[in-house]
């Protein structure tokens, strides 16, 4: 035991002489949380520019261009008699939405001819665009609602009696589990996540690549010839480690006032779980591959893609199964799907024993091909020592 708390003594030293590691294990989660947390801290998309072409120049247009004005999705940014060349000003300035009142608007719809406005939406950010097609739909239909209502009082309708005849039912909207539409709520936790694990995997990668390329593996096997002995080593000041970081982490979120119940049981068992399936696919790779910077890119190739292919921000349903099947083994696809049951749907162990079960599935595998491909290497590397010595 005294030479086990030696050598990871010398495992410290040589995670902090290293200055890649450092950067990525310590640096790169705060850095990337304030980074997103600020990215997304208006909490809603705000101000989109539009332009309205009025060629009606009517008292009627003058009061839709006021209620598009007062909408705060929406910012008025210019208004025109006619619509020009706006495409060729897309590039600079980038407008969400053209708006188009035609000519003699007002006087067909004093004639009830329905006429109708064209919005021309800019596509080109689809995010941009569903917010600005919600607003503009939201003061179009208002504007239309009380067109119809003053009408039906100029016929003699009493007001109450004309918001009845007008609407032949309410709608009742009750939104629930991020209840303001916050992005931040939304996108954050997420990201934090994906962030985690792939400095996990990155830093797990170097452990046993890097004792390959400088020689320190034959160091270690003097002293222990046993594959579990050496992985609990490597493991050990990460273990230590990591439960800090995810800490530091977490702080985010009530820094950001992001609205989730993580400080809880079931989400400390989730991450937990997270930890030691993405430790051990870092470290099968690290065994797999002994070179520090082939070991990395390839993780990178598997923790690049990982929060696309979660299904967290768009749907596993939409997904190919071929593809969901790959995502299936990637340990952020489990643990995103069960943060999001226990934070923000207050479940507990019992509504997520599908994603534990999936990783202690990847652990278990990932430890025993580690188990397995490092007694490998250690038998191989005394038999090479011993025909050194003949």
């Amino acid at each position: 035991m005294k030479k086990f708390i030696e050598l990871i003594r010398v495992e410290f030293q040589r995670i902090f002489s290293n200055n890649v590691l450092l950067a990525i294990f310590f640096g790169a989660p705060i850095l990337y949380g304030f980074l997103f947390g600020y990215v997304y801290q208006q909490a809603k998309v705000v101000d989109l520019p539009i332009v309205i072409v009025d060629q009606d120049r009517s008292p009627m247009s003058d009061k839709f261009i006021d209620a598009f004005d007062d909408n705060e999705g929406l910012k008025v940014e210019d208004v025109r008699f006619s619509s020009g060349n706006i495409v060729s000003e897309m590039p600079s300035q980038q407008y969400a939405a053209v708006i188009t009142i035609p000519s003699e608007f007002e006087a067909e719809l004093l004639q009830k001819k329905h006429p109708e406005i064209h919005v021309d939406l800019n596509m080109a950010n689809i995010l941009n665009a569903n917010t600005a097609s919600k607003h503009i739909q939201s003061v179009l239909m208002t504007l239309n609602a009380g067109i119809e209502i003053e009408g039906l009082k100029k016929q003699g309708m009493h007001d109450s009696q004309a918001v009845n005849a007008y609407e032949s039912f309410k709608i009742n909207f009750n939104k629930m589990f991020n209840s303001t539409g916050n992005y931040v709520t939304f996108m954050l936790p997420g990201l934090l996540s994906v962030i985690m694990q792939q400095i996990i995997f990155l830093a797990m990668a170097l452990v046993f690549a890097r004792d390959f390329e400088d020689g320190y593996f034959g160091t270690l096997i003097g002293h222990s010839k046993n594959a579990f002995y050496h992985i609990v080593l490597k493991s050990t000041p990460f273990l230590l480690m990591l439960p800090l970081m995810w800490f530091g982490v977490s702080l985010f979120l009530p820094y950001f006032q992001v609205e989730a119940n993580i400080f809880n049981w079931p989400m400390i068992y989730l991450v937990g779980l997270l930890t030691l399936a993405s430790m051990c696919i870092g470290m099968l790779f690290s065994i797999a591959i002994p070179s520090q910077l082939k070991a990395t890119e390839l993780l990178m190739v598997i923790s690049t893609p990982a929060f696309v292919l979660s299904g967290f921000t768009w749907p596993s349903i939409a997904i190919p199964e071929a593809i969901t099947k790959i995502a299936d083994f990637i340990p952020l696809t489990h643990f995103l799907s069960g943060f999001r049951k226990i934070a923000f749907y207050n479940g507990d162990l019992s509504s997520i024993q599908s994603e534990i079960g999936m990783l202690i599935t990847i652990t278990i595998s990932s430890l025993i091909a580690m188990l397995v491909l490092l007694q490998i290497k250690i038998s191989r590397h005394k038999k090479k020592s011993k025909s050194l010595e003949v």
